[in-house]
């Protein structure tokens, strides 16, 4: 049988330009250590620009300047889910839609991250207007923010803030699968000169008629066999190269999936929770295999609601926001039962926000900063970090000349993720190779992570 004919027989999954090294018989974590040293980020991706205007509201004096503002799609104040206590110079409830995580807050496990975005240097609405100051490129488009976001700084290199923090670790805390996508996007995890591997919720462990789980069958052996030719012409070279680096990793992943054990906690069966379900398995058996830092990125939604963005649609930011509540509320109470609650953090970005202006059609245009929020038992939280932003159109962070509240951020990106590759692990010496920008900004680390 001829190569084409067995890679046909196979079935074989398409590469996606995996890295890894060994195969059956040579599967190691041997830069792992055993211990309770270890660390996950999880980014949850809310792709299309999630509206952080009605997500995190002030329930104070600021509401009514939000209603002015939002008319037809403002939240009834009466509806809002309240959060105790009050910081950043205001009151907060959430969505009803986000009730779930409420809990989280007011036990001190959830911090909201407020007016979040891409910066170079600090600025101003009026500094944006001005042209005062140096801003970002090709804000407001939705893959270059959603690759910016992630650290692309808009040349060719293409690489994410957590990819190169992992090069600039120290060699002890790195191992096999530490930079991990669950979807078709990887630049978050993406290194200068490291790769990403892929972890499907599904699993891998079926290559045509080879199954990974038993690797002593005929096609397995037969599948072992074909990954390890060599080649001298260097486009089979790396082929071979690639491909035997996919069925490396697809096999410990299958290793580890049969290791894994159901969580406890309830998990719809929505897109984004079979992927956090995974994860919340998964995740024990890599630290009890001796894993100790790993970062995956998980991206989901369709939250670019220029029109009919309120109501029970399918595609309805209301609808959407109910699903990650009950998702990320899951997955943190899987984390907390299976022992990892102090090693497992959870951040949520989005695109951009959205005009605080509505637009026809009752939905929002795209905009610029965003509320995110962190999770996890090593999170302080409790509080909403950073500066909270005016929520008059035309306002001192309104940079929209046309006063449609596209708001200019108070914290950076650089700044997030600064502060969450330093609990990692990244060394502060490191912190400008990986971040360019932070070196423009006081505050190298927000203080949201213990530890």
């Amino acid at each position: 049988m001829n190569r084409r004919h067995f890679l046909k027989s196979l079935g074989a999954p398409a590469l996606a330009g995996l890295t890894g090294a060994g195969l059956f018989s040579t599967l190691s974590t041997s830069n792992a250590a055993s211990g309770d040293d270890y660390r996950a980020l999880v980014c949850v991706f809310l792709t299309g620009g999630n509206d952080g205007h009605n997500s995190l509201l002030a329930v104070d004096g600021a509401y009514s300047d939000y209603s002015k503002a939002r008319a037809n799609l403002a939240l009834a104040k009466d509806s809002l889910i309240a959060l105790n206590g009050s910081s950043a110079g205001h009151s907060f409830g959430l969505a009803p839609s986000l009730a779930p995580l409420a809990p989280l807050y007011n036990n001190k496990r959830l911090a909201w991250i407020a007016n979040a975005g891409p910066l170079i240097v600090p600025a101003t609405g009026q500094q944006v207007i001005d042209h005062a100051v140096a801003i970002p490129s090709f804000l407001m488009s939705h893959s270059d923010q959603q690759a910016m976001q992630q650290g692309w700084g808009g040349d060719a290199d293409g690489s994410g803030w957590s990819g190169r923090a992992l090069e600039h670790m120290p060699s002890s805390l790195i191992n096999q699968l530490n930079a991990v996508t669950m979807g078709a996007n990887r630049t978050l995890v993406l290194g200068r000169n490291a790769g990403v591997s892929f972890m499907d919720p599904n699993g891998a462990r079926y290559w045509g008629r080879a199954d990974l789980a038993t690797p002593q069958s005929y096609w397995s052996q037969a599948l072992n066999n074909m990954a390890r030719w060599q080649f001298n012409n260097d486009y089979e070279a790396e082929y071979a190269r690639t491909f035997g680096a996919s069925v490396s990793e697809a096999t410990l992943l299958t290793q580890v999936m049969m290791k894994a054990k159901a969580p406890t906690a309830d998990f719809a069966g929505d897109e984004l929770a079979k992927k956090l379900r995974s994860l919340a398995s998964s995740m024990p058996v890599f630290k009890a295999m001796g894993f100790r830092r790993q970062i995956f990125l998980v991206e989901w939604g369709g939250f670019d609601t220029h029109y009919d963005q309120r109501g029970s649609g399918p595609n309805t930011q209301d609808t959407q926001l109910a699903i990650v509540g009950k998702a990320v509320a899951a997955f943190d109470q899987a984390n907390i039962a299976s022992g990892l609650d102090l090693n497992v953090t959870t951040l949520m970005m989005s695109d951009f926000g959205r005009t605080l202006r509505p637009v026809s059609g009752a939905g929002t245009d795209h905009a610029w900063g965003n509320h995110w929020f962190v999770l996890g038992g090593a999170v302080a939280g409790g509080q909403v970090i950073g500066q909270f932003p005016s929520l008059i159109l035309g306002g001192a962070d309104d940079a929209d000349p046309g006063r449609g509240g596209r708001m200019v951020p108070s914290t950076s990106t650089d700044q997030v993720g600064a502060t969450v590759m330093q609990w990692m692990g990244l060394p502060a010496g490191q912190l400008n190779t990986v971040f360019p920008n932070l070196i423009n900004f006081s505050k190298k680390d927000l203080g949201f992570l213990r530890g």
